[in-house]
């Protein structure tokens, strides 16, 4: 018989465990270990499915520190060998987010597996999300800045100013200039739905909600004072990142995205960060270009995954 239930307390943070995966058992418990001391998950967003008296999967919902309803699922584990069952598993977690107000959820897949969430099995995880009702919203590049690494040089062309110094304003203003052409699948998905300017704030707030100091989020300025990219560098829960990067579409040529990688790269390190990452579009060749021109390693693809439910 099997059962899919909210995960019991001396369950966590260990959820299923993977016999004979010691680096695997202990990097998937830690990383729920402080998702759950951040305020991303909460007990009772823990399920398991068991089978004859042994977890045999499991599931997260997940959402940012401070927020009441999940946006997202992690943690995601089934047996791969019994597609109903992970079907099942999705569906429990599904029905739950939607009690607690979720209209839609989205799911990150990381490729090749890795710490901390080891997604092995990626054609079969896709093939559950898709009968789930989640279809593909991005396929996306994953960098990584390590320290040891050279911190990239400034570039002398831009003049940065910061939120604190400027204001909101501004920074939506930009942002909404950037996005009438963006090329990333996320961000068009935002304005077909918010408009340019929802979308812009969206983006804005999004980052604000991230761990920041106002000096670091900055618009970046040419020769002639006419703004001409964005930075948006933060902290999230697990890691520093670079955030938003954005270029203004009468600046796009000029080799901009890797000096905005730089100076969030800059920044970051200045505040203690020794590992930073940043993601972009696939599609999007400048910005991967801009992240290897700055020093990081592109380490994984990540797809994203999202649909109501």
């Amino acid at each position: 018989m099997t059962e899919i239930r909210t995960a019991r307390a001396e369950e966590i943070p260990n959820l299923t465990t993977m016999d004979g995966q010691v680096e695997r058992n202990e990097a998937t418990a830690a990383y729920l270990t402080g998702l759950l001391a951040n305020g991303c998950t909460r007990p009772e967003w823990c399920f398991v499915a068991e089978k004859d008296g042994e977890l045999v999967g499991n599931m997260v919902l997940w959402t940012a520190p401070g927020k009441d309803v999940p946006t997202d699922f992690v943690l995601f584990d089934a047996p791969w060998d019994d597609p109903e069952l992970g079907l099942r598993i999705l569906r429990h977690g599904f029905a739950a987010a939607k009690e607690l107000g979720a209209t839609e959820l989205s799911h990150m897949l990381d490729m090749p597996a890795q710490a901390p969430q080891f997604q092995d099995e990626p054609e079969a995880r896709q093939a559950l999300y898709r009968e789930a009702g989640l279809s593909l919203a991005r396929d996306g590049n994953r960098f990584q800045w390590l320290a040891g690494s050279e911190v990239p040089a400034q570039d002398p062309r831009l003049t940065w100013r910061s939120l604190a110094e400027i204001g909101r304003e501004p920074f939506v203003d930009l942002l909404e200039k950037l996005l009438a052409d963006t090329g990333d699948a996320l961000l068009q998905a935002d304005v077909e739905k918010l408009g340019l300017r929802g979308a812009a704030e969206l983006v804005l707030d999004d980052m604000s909600s991230m761990r920041h100091e106002p000096e670091w989020f900055e618009l970046g300025y040419d020769e002639n004072g006419s703004a001409a990219v964005v930075s948006l560098p933060a902290h999230n829960p697990s890691f520093a990142v670079i955030g938003f990067v954005g270029v203004s579409p009468d600046h796009r040529g000029k080799g901009y995205s890797a000096s905005i990688v730089a100076r969030g790269t800059q920044i970051l390190v200045a505040n203690g960060a020794t590992e930073i990452r940043g993601d972009c579009d696939a599609g999007n060749v400048a910005m991967y270009k801009g992240f290897e021109r700055a020093g990081y390693v592109n380490f994984a693809n990540r797809r994203a995954y999202s649909g109501a439910i």
